[in-house]
């Protein structure tokens, strides 16, 4: 009777999931699941970001995070995104907002992206995932670099900072490394 709950449940959730996370497949990182605004806001504090700042958000989706870096903190931000559609979104509201000379989305895999401009790295994806960015995460990133990830740790690395954030009954945990200092 268990089992048969279990199942039920899980075919539920799968019908009723956006049509992006019944995609997630071997190029994405992750399911698309919308960073609520308070944590967004909390994961750019926590990465100190400032006016001067080069903020990249790898897997953007609809872009609240890079735009909320330029909006509150006056920073550049550029947006890694998979899912055309969700560039679109992106695209249309940074343009609505104003923000084109502050915002770009590029519509790709973060696996293969250029961070070499990166001062500030944001990420809500899997811990499976932040594995398989680090080496582009090592290579690409200058001393001094901010990786942000909301709930997810890179594996083999120490946080400079670790920020609990209690949103009713879940704990989201905000991991800020600070690369040169992530052994």
């Amino acid at each position: 009777m268990k089992m048969r709950a279990l199942v039920y449940g899980l075919l539920t959730l799968a019908v009723t999931l956006p049509v992006s996370a019944q995609q997630f497949g071997a190029e994405s990182l992750a399911p698309y699941i919308p960073t609520p605004q308070i944590l967004v806001e909390r994961m750019l504090e926590a990465g100190n970001v400032k006016a001067d700042d080069v903020v990249y958000d790898l897997g953007s989706g609809d872009g609240r995070i890079v735009i909320t870096a330029a909006q509150k903190f006056g920073a550049r931000s550029v947006g890694v995104e998979l899912n055309p559609e969700l560039c679109r979104t992106a695209e249309r509201r940074i343009k609505t907002l104003g923000l084109e000379d502050r915002v770009k989305i590029v519509e790709g895999n973060a696996l293969r992206v250029d961070l070499s401009a990166a001062t500030v790295v944001t990420m809500y994806l899997l811990t499976s995932s932040n594995e398989r960015l680090k080496p582009n995460l090592e290579k690409y990133l200058k001393p001094g670099t901010r990786v942000v990830s909301n709930d997810y740790p890179i594996r083999g690395w120490r946080e400079s900072r670790l920020v609990l954030v209690k949103m009713g009954s879940a704990e989201h945990r905000i991991y800020v490394y600070e690369i040169g200092h992530t052994q």
